[in-house]
């Protein structure tokens, strides 16, 4: 079986990445010209991958087709091309619904919607897709966990958590950088941050079959952690979290 993307941004790059990482079998991996830098980057890396000369020869060569473009790309150049009968497609465009993929593709066509993350290139991370596909659900598990949503109304929820990844990144580069600005050198300070947050989701995932609430409630009161969490209720920051989710979700 021949993987084709269309696209070379970054999450295609993590895909790839995560996929020669993986045991997943596969023949060739076609990419499209359009990044040139990141293609020529993959092809050096990684045996078994062809940069196609444009995004139909990427379609013509491939039995599975990634779409790793931003919507307003897509939605652009999908009528332009020719997809097979009975190709598989993969779309990775996050507003773009299903109802307007089937319309921008114009064949009889396996689609399914998928929302990987950055930590697929580490074989790591939830993967939701819709509508359930068994053998895309054996794939992304090959590179990550597969999360099937039945309807698209859910899925969208959780397109929008994954809009939250850049807050998330930036709560840790504030905290490294608070410590940087009392002396400590940038390295042990990043160091420590990303090592304790990456422990404490280890930890919440664990406990993940419970409410999550309760590694909240059994801070101490009165301690550090339990000072913290109240602190930042009393400012509203997590109902500005909510708010920003909100709108994402709008956007949807």
């Amino acid at each position: 079986m021949n993987l084709g993307f269309i696209g070379t941004g970054n999450i295609v790059s993590d895909v790839v990445t995560g996929i020669k990482k993986s045991k997943f079998s596969y023949k060739k991996i076609i990419i499209s010209p359009r990044n040139k830098k990141k293609a020529q980057y993959l092809k050096k890396k990684f045996k078994k991958i062809i940069i196609a000369k444009n995004n139909q020869s990427v379609i013509d060569m491939s039995d599975w087709i990634f779409l790793g473009v931003l919507p307003r790309v897509g939605e652009n150049i999908l009528p332009k091309l020719k997809f097979k009968k009975n190709q598989t497609v993969i779309s990775f465009m996050s507003t773009t619904n299903y109802s307007k993929l089937k319309k921008l593709i114009r064949k009889k066509a396996t689609i399914v919607r998928a929302i990987p993350m950055p930590p697929i290139r580490l074989g790591k991370g939830p993967v939701a897709i819709f509508p359930p596909n068994k053998k895309i659900k054996n794939f992304f598990n090959n590179i990550g966990t597969t999360i099937e949503i039945k309807n698209e109304k859910l899925s969208k929820n959780f397109w929008a958590i994954s809009g939250t990844m850049a807050s998330f990144y930036e709560s840790l580069n504030v905290l490294s950088n608070w410590l940087i600005k009392k002396k400590t050198n940038r390295l042990d300070a990043q160091k420590y941050v990303t090592l304790l947050y990456s422990a404490l989701a280890e930890l919440a995932l664990l406990k993940s079959s419970k409410p999550l609430k309760n590694l909240v409630d059994e801070q101490t009161p009165g301690g550090l952690n339990w000072q913290g969490v109240n602190e930042l209720r009393k400012l509203g920051y997590y109902r500005l979290l909510e708010k920003s989710l909100k709108k994402i979700y709008k956007r949807l």
